[in-house]
């Protein structure tokens, strides 16, 4: 499907106002900092797309061709480029088998979007873009099933499990990027006078549990003969006072 734009290139009388700036600015900031590989180019035979076009390289020199390409996938080695080439090809192909260009290079698109630093992160960022292919395929099928149950049912289940797939291909690309590296958050808890800060998970027991709680046992019986009791010390013992009368013994 070709879709043209049917809207002027050029306005002389509009008036850019100062978002639609702001977000071309930002546009050409993108279009700079991205890598400058070429796209890829099938081959037409008899006026259209042939499902066995060859597909090449779209650049002027061969040389920087496959050296801009292989620095978009983060690798120096041509097998590896002609494998990954190779897949991206059967991944975009059409039910009859035609190979379409617009299709090949969304793909080729995606990889270098993630700007893989090494082949291990292009092929992650291959395979997250044949999931997402299938995951649009899985919509298109759900959106266009109308009355078969079964059919819409199939589609829901294939939809989740592509989209969760493409979730923890994203995980795994960052995790792989952080050297599997944790994240510790500090944050500032203040304590007021006569409080408590407790550091580190607090479990709290449920109110059946506390009123379930076992009482403190009883002193079992004893067999021993008790101790014997001690006497108070003489030292300690009540002494008698005798008040002298005033002039007598």
């Amino acid at each position: 499907m070709t879709t043209e734009n049917t809207h002027p290139t050029l306005v002389p009388d509009y008036l850019v106002t100062d978002a639609e700036a702001a977000a071309l600015k930002r546009h050409q900031a993108r279009r700079e900092e991205a890598l400058p590989a070429p796209r890829l180019k099938v081959a037409k035979r008899c006026g259209v797309m042939g499902g066995d076009g060859e597909v090449s390289i779209d650049h002027p020199d061969r040389r920087f061709a496959k050296a801009l390409l292989s620095d978009a996938l983060g690798t120096a080695d041509p097998d590896f480029l002609e494998g990954v080439v190779t897949q991206l090809i059967e991944a975009s192909l059409l039910p009859d088998g035609a190979r379409d260009e617009k299709r090949l290079n969304f793909l080729l698109s995606v990889i270098k979007g993630v700007k893989p630093r090494d082949p291990l992160e292009a092929l992650l960022a291959l395979q997250m873009a044949a999931v997402h292919e299938a995951t649009m395929d899985e919509a298109h099928r759900l959106a266009t099933t109308f009355r078969d149950i079964a059919e819409r049912e199939s589609a829901v289940a294939a939809l989740n499990k592509f989209a969760r797939t493409f979730t923890d291909q994203l995980e795994a690309l960052k995790r792989y990027r952080s050297g599997g590296a944790q994240t510790v958050t500090v944050q500032h808890v203040h304590v007021g006078d006569g409080g408590q800060a407790i550091v580190g998970p607090v479990t709290r027991a449920p109110a059946a549990a506390k009123a379930a709680a076992p009482a403190a046992p009883a002193l079992a019986h004893s067999a021993e003969e008790p101790m014997a009791r001690v006497a108070a010390s003489s030292a300690t013992a009540p002494v008698e006072v005798r008040r002298r009368r005033g002039g007598g013994g």
